[in-house]
């Protein structure tokens, strides 16, 4: 990856997190999840109620690298809530058991 690429990734990837009220970076779709821990990341949210866009990694290869240096962390799915980087799968299930994710959500959107 080119640094003109790089840093077009970095500008799409931080327009999109600002835009966006709840937004997952995946592998495929939420109605077709391409990993497992894509699946449970859609499973969680879909649980709570929350309204939520997605960004298929795996349609755009500098969003699939970007993604992992615009937040430091170097596996995908990746939650964003307000513009704020939350996690990947494993913590969100952690949030979502101790009733975090449901409160950072919007507050309790489904019977935990």
């Amino acid at each position: 990856m080119t640094p003109e690429t790089s840093g077009d990734s970095h500008a799409r990837i931080d327009a999109l997190v600002k835009e966006k009220p709840v937004l997952l970076f995946m592998k495929g779709t939420p109605l077709v999840p391409q990993c497992g821990f894509s699946s449970r990341a859609v499973a969680i949210l879909n649980h709570l109620g929350a309204e939520f866009d997605s960004v298929d990694v795996l349609q755009d290869q500098g969003i699939r690298q970007g993604i992992k240096a615009y937040s430091d962390w170097p596996t995908i799915p990746q939650l964003y809530v307000g513009g704020e980087f939350v996690g990947g799968s494993d913590i969100m299930m952690e949030m979502y058991e101790s009733g975090e994710l449901a409160e950072l959500l919007g507050g309790e959107k489904a019977d935990a």
